[in-house]
């Protein structure tokens, strides 16, 4: 697993292909992707997102705070027959208002809100760069799903395919994780992710907080990105499950949610 998400050519494509398939039609039921939407992805990685995107024409912005990704992204997008429609920005979103208008139709965060520090924090600051109507796409794995704990990245294809042990006690889990020969780096990223990783029901709350409307949340059992991983078809979670809370965690992959700012009166 671990020689997949060095190989960034991979992974760039690997996204592009996720995002035509099944992130463009979950979009398309509630915006339409033309010449006149305006995108920003925040987290863009290497920019494999932002592909279908560039390919319908749009007007498409990534962030991301590593300037290695963001240089990949100039590279593997550089020949796009769209590519004068596209802005990328090495940046720390915190430090982009100057750059960024707040007239963006839709944002998007792909597999980055479980990632970040503070995200009741982050959630109340990047409103303010979606206009008036536009919507916001975000997609995570729950922290409590088996692979929650992003430790598909481990060199060692033992612990690679162990689920829920990141929810073990920090001690427990970094001696795990030293016994089966990680490298340092590698331990202290999994650690920092057992520290942002984030519940759908504390997801639920940050929206509620900063006047977030939800607009559709969908629940993966199976994440539409394991067909590309794993050839494993997407499946939907049953309704039975969805209604249990914190049970739903467990074994939920990956959630979609479509979101907007509730107007203030």
């Amino acid at each position: 697993m671990q020689k997949r998400h060095q190989d960034k050519a991979t992974y760039f494509e690997e996204q592009a292909n996720t995002t035509r398939k099944y992130v463009i039609p979950f979009i398309e039921k509630f915006l339409t992707l033309n010449s006149s939407c305006k995108l920003l992805e925040i987290g863009c990685g290497e920019g494999g997102n932002l592909i279908p995107f560039l390919d319908k024409g749009c007007q498409v912005t990534g962030v991301d705070i590593s300037e290695s990704k963001i240089a990949h992204a100039a590279e593997f997008l550089k020949s796009h027959p769209e590519a004068k429609r596209l802005t990328l920005l090495a940046k720390d979103i915190y430090n982009s208002s100057e750059d960024l208008a707040p007239d963006f139709d839709l944002i998007m965060m792909r597999d980055v809100i479980e990632h970040i520090h503070d995200q009741d924090r982050f959630m109340g600051y990047v409103k303010r760069f979606l206009k008036s109507g536009g919507l916001f796409l975000l997609i995570f794995p729950p922290w409590y799903n088996p692979f929650g704990g992003h430790q598909q990245i481990c060199r060692s294809r033992i612990l690679s395919r162990l689920p829920y042990f990141h929810l073990l006690p920090v001690w427990l889990y970094r001696f795990i994780l030293s016994t089966g020969g990680e490298s340092k780096a590698t331990i202290d990223g999994l650690l920092e992710i057992k520290q942002t990783g984030i519940s759908i029901e504390r997801f639920r709350k940050i929206l509620k907080k900063h006047d977030f409307s939800i607009i559709q949340e969908t629940l993966y059992f199976i994440n539409p990105n394991y067909e590309i991983k794993f050839g494993l078809s997407p499946r939907k979670q049953s309704g039975f499950i969805v209604a249990l809370p914190f049970i739903r965690n467990l074994f939920t992959t990956s959630v979609y949610y479509m979101i907007s700012k509730i107007p203030q009166s």
